[in-house]
């Protein structure tokens, strides 16, 4: 069965869906996207992504043409026509993907028509299945984040080169860990595609949103601990205290909560998810009204 998507003003089908060479989204990355994803058919937190991609669109200089309510309506209605085959596949990410349009060099046109796309995406789960219980490794890279004074990491754009070298060096030492890289004085920023957290002395940590996404997923985190009494800082995080934290995790869409137990192939306390880490992930399953890590190992064993 194939996802129906939202390309250019029709529903048609996913492997459908064709752009132009000449379009500044696949030749210079002129583009920008938000990622959000369904619980039990439910989009969560759908007004946040659509906040966050309709400032990316301001500063970038890009009108898609349609409201941030049309947009709103068109995902909904994408998830009505797509919920036979989410009752078959599971619940699936789901990405508003907007260029800038058509044309030659780089000097922007005034009459350049948008490509506006709402794409589905199928998750992995068997990528993210045996995490909860294992964790995952953490690799820091050479390659650093982007800075507010060059491409300012809070615009959700499609200029992914330099995560894709991060996580190439990642995968070098473990093919299957997750990179984390540094802002350009050395502090840890945040991964390609999630931010993170550490615990110490039971504080959760995070690194302020000057040189990182300001994800949606992770201020869900910061709300569930705020209401459950947990501490809570916003400061600059170094390599140190990742390796001396006492539980370290990875937020995104996707996943939610994924548990590290490895940095840099050192252990994280005793190399097992944490205390703070399973009330967190426990609280956000309670929130969607799925036990997130119960449905990501049994939708990876249906579709395996």
């Amino acid at each position: 069965m194939d996802y129906l998507i939202w390309f250019n003003g029709e529903f048609i089908p996913r492997s459908d869906a064709k752009i132009s060479m000449m379009d500044r989204g696949l030749r210079y990355g002129d583009s920008v996207f938000d990622t959000e994803r369904t619980f039990n058919g439910k989009v969560f937190r759908l007004q946040d992504h659509l906040d966050r991609l309709y400032r990316s669109l301001k500063y970038t200089r890009i009108n898609p043409n349609i409201s941030i309510d049309q947009m709103y309506e068109l995902t909904e209605e994408l998830v009505r026509r797509n919920e036979d085959i989410r009752k078959i596949s599971g619940d699936y990410t789901i990405i508003q993907f907007i260029t800038r349009g058509e044309g030659p060099g780089i000097r922007v046109k005034d009459d350049l028509k948008p490509n506006v796309i709402i794409w589905i995406d199928p998750i992995p789960f068997s990528s993210y299945a045996d995490a909860y219980t294992a964790g995952v490794h953490v690799v820091i890279t050479k390659t650093r984040s982007f800075t507010s004074d060059t491409l300012d990491p809070k615009i959700k754009h499609y200029n992914r080169l330099a995560f894709v070298l991060a996580d190439m060096e990642a995968a070098d030492i473990d093919p299957n860990s997750y990179a984390l890289w540094l802002d350009s004085q050395g502090s840890l920023a945040e991964g390609v595609g999630y931010n993170f957290f550490i615990v110490s002395d039971g504080v959760l940590k995070t690194p302020g949103d000057k040189s990182i996404l300001q994800g949606v997923s992770r201020a869900t985190v910061i709300e569930l601990a705020k209401n459950m009494g947990i501490p809570f800082s916003s400061e600059d995080i170094q390599p140190y205290d990742l390796y001396t934290a006492d539980e370290v995790f990875l937020v995104s869409t996707p996943f939610s909560i994924l548990p590290v137990t490895k940095a840099d192939n050192r252990l994280i306390a005793d190399g097992q998810p944490g205390k703070i880490t399973n009330q967190l992930l426990a609280a956000w399953s309670d929130l969607v009204g799925v036990d997130i890590a119960e449905q990501m190992r049994s939708l990876s064993d249906k579709n395996s």
